[in-house]
C-alpha cells in the first residue's frame, strides 16, 4: 500500500506539474505561434533551442540549470539581489527545471497546429476588420484547440514523470522537492519493492491513460506525429 509519504511525493509531483503546465502554455503560446508565423532567419535557432531537451540527457541539462541559478551564477546573483535567495533545491527551482525540460512537449504541438491553419481564415478575419489579438482570440484558438489539448496532455505527463533534471536541481527534500519519481528511486535504493511496484503502478496507469485519452478524443495520427 502507499504510505503518507508516497501519498505526499503523489501530490507535490501534481502540483509541480499543474504549475508548470500552466506557465508552459502562457510562455510557450506566443512562442508557438511566432515560429508558425516568421520568417526570421533566427528560427532554425530558436526551434533548435526549444527542442534541445528532446535529446539532451537531463542531468546535463540540469547541472547548467544548477550552475546558472546557485549563487555564483547570473541567476542566482540576481535573485539573491531581489532577496529571493538561491533558486536550487526549492519548489520554484523544481518547477522552473520542469518547464525548460517540458517546454518542447507544449511549444511543438501548438506550432503544428497553428501551421495548419494556414492563411485563409486570418485573411478572412482580416476582410472583417477584426484586430490581430480579436483574430487570435476568435480564429486561431478554436482552430487550434487539437493542439492546445495535446500540448496540455503532454506537457503534463511529461512533467509527471521526469527524474534526472528533478533530482540535479531539486535534490531530495521530503514535502518540497522529493517528486514520484525520486521517491521510487528511493524505494529501489532501500530495496523496498512493494512500495516501488506501488508507486511505479501508479505512474503507469497514469501514462497508460493519459495515451489513451489523447488517442481517444483527438482521434488522429500517433502522438509522436505532433512532435516533427
Amino acid at each position: 500500500m502507499l504510505t503518507s509519504a508516497d501519498l505526499d511525493t503523489l501530490l507535490l509531483t501534481f502540483k509541480v506539474a499543474s504549475i508548470a503546465t500552466a506557465l508552459m502554455l502562457l510562455l510557450g503560446t506566443p512562442l508557438a505561434w511566432w515560429l508558425a508565423r516568421t520568417h526570421s532567419a533566427w528560427k532554425g535557432i530558436i526551434n533548435a533551442v526549444v527542442a534541445m531537451p528532446l535529446v539532451l540527457p537531463p542531468t546535463v541539462l540540469g547541472f547548467y540549470l544548477l550552475v546558472l541559478m546557485g549563487p555564483a551564477g547570473p541567476v542566482g546573483q540576481f535573485t539573491n539581489w531581489l532577496g529571493l535567495g538561491t533558486l536550487p533545491f526549492t519548489f520554484p527551482g523544481v518547477v522552473i527545471a520542469s518547464v525548460l525540460y517540458s517546454m518542447p512537449f507544449v511549444v511543438q504541438p501548438l506550432q503544428a497546429a497553428f501551421t495548419t491553419i494556414g492563411e485563409q481564415p486570418l485573411e478572412a478575419a482580416a476582410t472583417l476588420r477584426a484586430s490581430p489579438l480579436d483574430t487570435f482570440f476568435s480564429v486561431v484558438l478554436p482552430l487550434a484547440k487539437p493542439g492546445f489539448l495535446t500540448a496540455t496532455i503532454l506537457g503534463f505527463a511529461h512533467t509527471v514523470g521526469e527524474f534526472g533534471v528533478v533530482l540535479m536541481v531539486g535534490g531530495n527534500i521530503p514535502d518540497k522537492t522529493r517528486v514520484v519519481s525520486v521517491q521510487i528511486y528511493n524505494h529501489v535504493e532501500a530495496m523496498e519493492y512493494g512500495q516501488a511496484h506501488w508507486l511505479a503502478g501508479c505512474l503507469l496507469a497514469f501514462s497508460f491513460t493519459v495515451l489513451l485519452v489523447l488517442y481517444t478524443v483527438l482521434k488522429t495520427q500517433p502522438v509522436t506525429h505532433q512532435l516533427k
